[in-house]
Parts: C-alpha cells; structure tokens; sequence
C-alpha cells in the first residue's frame, strides 16, 4: 500500500482535533486563580472547572466508541467539532460560574464523541505497518505531550491575554479540523446495530460516579459519604455493565477487545502510566509556583522540555523501532525509564542551587522520552487486530483508560501527598512539610510505573503475535475491503479478536 499526502492531512485533521481534547483537561488549570477571582467562586466549587469536563468525558466515552461504530467515523467526528466548539464559547464567555460549569460538561460530552473518532480515523487511514507507526507515533505524541502543552498554553494566555482564551482558543482550532474532516475524510456504510442500553448506562453512570469521587476526595477524604458511596456504586454499575457484555446481541465494548492478551496489556501500558504523569503535573506545577516562585507563564515554561521529549520519543524513537520490535520489548523499558526519571525528583530542597537544570530538566527528559516510547506501541496494539465494526470501541477503551487513569491519579497522588505533609507538619513545619508530602507523592509515582512494566512484561505475549492469514480474496494481510486508504472503518487486516502487530 501506497501512503499518500492524502493519508497525512488525514492525520493532521485527527490529529488537531485529538489535540484539542487532550489539551483542554490541563489548560485551565494554571489559570484557575484568575477564574477563580473573575467568577468569584469559592474554594469548594472551583475544583469543578477541571472535574466538571472530566466527569462528562470520563462517563461517556465507551458510548461514544459505539456511536462512532453505529453512525460512521466521519460524521461522529464532525458532530463532535461543532459541539465542542459551540461549548467552549458558552464556557469562554459566561458571566456566571453555573455557566462555567455547564460549558465545561458540555465539552466533555462532544469530547466522548470526538476523541474515539479520531482515532478511529487515523486507525482505518493507515494500514501500510511502517506508516501506521509513525501516524502512531504523531498521534502518540500529541496524546502525551498535550497536557503539558496545555499548561504551556494556558499560563501564556492567562498572563498575557484573558483566562477566557483559554477556552476561546479551541473555536479556530475546531474550524480548521471541520474543515479537514469535510474535505478529506470520506464515511464507509456502517453496520446497523441495536443500541446496548443497559451497557451504555452502566458504564456512563459507573464512569461518571468514580469520577466523581476521585474529584472529591482532595476536598472531603475518602471516609465521607459524598466519596465512599458514588465510589462503590460506581465500582458495582460497573460489575453491572461487564455483565451486561457478556450477554448483549452488540456490546458496546466486546469482551474480546479486552481479552487478548496483546490489547490488554497495551491498555494497561497506557492507562497505569497516566495514573502516576497526572500526579507528576500536580506535584511539578506546585513545586514551581509554590515552593520556587514561578509566575504562570515560567511555570508553563518550564514543562517544555518534558513535550518536546515526550514527541522524540514516540515519533523519533518509537516510530523507528516498533515496526522492528515487539511491543512487549518497547514498553517495558520505556516505563523503567519514566520511573528512574520520577525518582530523581525525590528528595530535593527548595534553595538547592541550579534546581531546575540539574534535577527538574534531567527527570522530564527520562520521563518523556519514556511516555512517548511506551506510548507509541502501546496505542498501535490496543487498536490493531479489531473487527472493522468495533474500531470506534477499542478506540474508545484508549481513550477511557487515559482519561480515568489520570483522574485516578490525580486524586490518589494528591492525597498521599496531603496526608504525608500533614504527618510531617508536626515535626518539620514549614516548606519541609511540604516537601516531603510531594516525596511520597513521587515514591507512589515511582512504584506505579515499576508494577506497570512488571504487569505488561507479564501479560503481553514476548514475542511478534502472528498476523491473521488473509482470507479469500484479499491480496495480502494488510489489504482491508471494507476501507478505502482514507476510509474511517476497519482496521489493518485481522479478524475480531485477532492479536495485533506491534
């Protein structure tokens, strides 16, 4: 197969738009005291202007694989622009903290439409293994690296614009990819199914309500009710909803995708690794303003070297050795280097000299470099090998494990972090106390990306699965009749089910 400029404007429309997800669940944070401020919200309620968009997109993502699977790629993707952008304006220009909050769900609610899709997209586009892991790669690095060019972004507009461009911002952004998807992206007829009722509700309710939780457990802890009980419903919605896979006539997310031991572990080696990035974030974006003294735009700053590491390793690395390497052998050093990188922030003293060149920008370079090499392959197996009608499904579960893997995160690091400082506040008051609440947060990370390499080094299989014989008709084991090259269903040659080649 041939790839064509046509296949790359395909990624790039994907891609922006992949982009502006990604970026909007880190974006507003840096500017949340200017919010905050403006809105005159209290310090209860302005922890809703992230959770408010993370519970929306969280919930609702498995039911917005399937609709891209049941409506067509092409056409979820460009309801999924013109939603987010219309709800980012309702969200840059309320006068009310209410609207703030409505806008940012809104944007969570077309970001479950639009993230699967996307994905989806490129998946079906790129079928050629050399092509598809650098499209992969590009892909790879927009997804780890645009929560911190988020950060980037939002410190910039807030100290030099107006915290509402922020949100404004992804309105020209939706255009030009509008533009792409209309002229660029064509729709293969899609298999009409019934809608999986009971799955869609189960899982959104279930999604929505540990989400939930997690965002309150840095107000409330985890002993109060407004915690514990949407923290076990939605742990037992969730039961309901695997249960409901098992025996719905089309699944919104068939077990099978889950099962194979090649998809499976790729899951995992996206989803574990976010539970310790977004913790970092947390951890490095206080470091920086609280205890160094970093205005926003400084503080933006200096997350930059970890993006520009993040896109070297998945497009530069990555993209040459995983069409060479099974992901098994990818991945696992790649979470051992992102480890090494978070144990070099332990320890550290506020007014240690050169800090930042001699400790902060060595760690975002291992910690980079490794999220884009695991990354890369990783995204490449989780959506390779599936039946044509389940793209949008499996691309979905990528994007649910990323989403809830950070928020997860983001919580639990937060409360280490919390309770540590708080037990050394008794003997060491002051920044002390504070460091070393941010040492066990680090610790936590450390120990999360170690157990995520020994997982996936135990689960995924050790050497290259075996590609699906191609069936009658077919010129080879790439060859995907039901999807022209730019087509957005199916994906490169396999049956359901098949183990994918990484």
């Amino acid at each position: 197969m041939t790839t064509s400029a046509r296949h790359w404007w395909v990624l790039a429309t994907a891609g922006s738009a992949q982009l502006m997800v990604v970026l909007d669940s880190t974006v507003v944070t840096i500017a949340l005291p200017s919010v905050q401020q403006d809105l005159a919200m209290s310090d209860a309620s302005r922890g809703w202007v992230v959770a408010a968009y993370a519970l929306a997109f969280g919930g609702l993502l498995l039911p917005g694989g399937r609709l891209s699977d049941t409506l067509g790629a092409r056409r979820t993707f460009v309801v999924g622009l013109v939603g987010f952008a219309l709800a980012s304006a309702l969200a840059g220009l309320t006068p009310t903290a209410g609207l703030l909050f409505a806008g940012r769900a809104a944007q969570g609610v077309f970001a479950a439409l639009l993230a699967p899709a996307a994905l989806a997209i490129i998946s079906a586009a790129f079928t050629d293994h050399r092509a598809r892991g650098i499209a992969f790669g590009v892909y790879g690095a927009l997804t780890g690296a645009g929560a911190v060019i988020g950060l980037l972004l939002g410190g910039a507009l807030t100290q030099y614009l107006d915290w509402r461009w922020c949100l404004l911002i992804n309105i020209p952004i939706a255009g030009i990819a509008l533009v792409g998807a209309l002229t660029v992206t064509a729709d293969r007829p899609t298999r009409r199914m019934r809608p999986d009722l009971v799955g869609a509700g189960s899982s959104a309710a279930g999604m929505a309500a540990l989400v939930f939780a997690l965002a309150e457990v840095a107000n409330r802890g985890w002993a109060d009710p407004l915690v514990v009980v949407p923290l076990v419903t939605g742990v037992l919605l969730l039961v309901v909803f695997v249960i409901a896979q098992r025996t719905a006539a089309h699944p919104l997310l068939p077990l099978g995708v889950l099962l194979d031991r090649t998809r499976g572990g790729a899951l995992l080696a996206i989803g574990l690794p976010q539970l310790a990035l977004f913790g970092f974030f947390l951890v490095l974006t206080y470091w920086f303003q609280q205890l160094l003294g970093y205005p926003p735009i400084r503080a933006g700053l200096a997350f930059l070297p970890l993006a520009l590491a993040i896109a070297v390793g998945s497009t530069l690395i990555a993209g040459l050795l995983a069409p060479r390497l099974a992901a098994r052998r990818l991945i696992v050093p790649a979470l051992v280097v992102m480890a090494a990188g978070m144990a070099l922030l332990v320890g550290l003293t506020p007014d240690a000299q050169g800090l930042y060149l001699t400790r902060f920008l060595p760690a975002e370079i291992l910690i980079g470099l490794g999220l884009g090499c695991a990354i890369n392959p990783a995204v490449a197996a989780a959506t390779s090998g599936v039946d044509g009608a389940d793209t949008g499904a499996a691309s979905a579960a990528v994007n649910a494990v990323t989403q809830l893997g950070g928020s997860i995160g983001t919580a639990l690091l937060n409360t280490v972090a919390a309770t540590a400082a708080a037990a050394a506040l008794r003997t060491a008051p002051g920044p002390d106390a504070i460091v070393a609440g941010f040492d066990a947060a680090l610790l936590t990370a450390t120990a999360i990306l170690l157990l995520a390499a020994l997982i996936v080094a135990l689960v995924m299989p050790r050497g290259r699965p075996r590609r699906p014989a191609p069936a009658a008709g077919r010129e080879g084991p790439e060859s995907t009749p039901d999807s022209d090259a730019c087509g957005t269903t199916g994906t490169s040659g396999g049956a359901k089910g098949a183990s994918p080649v990484a």
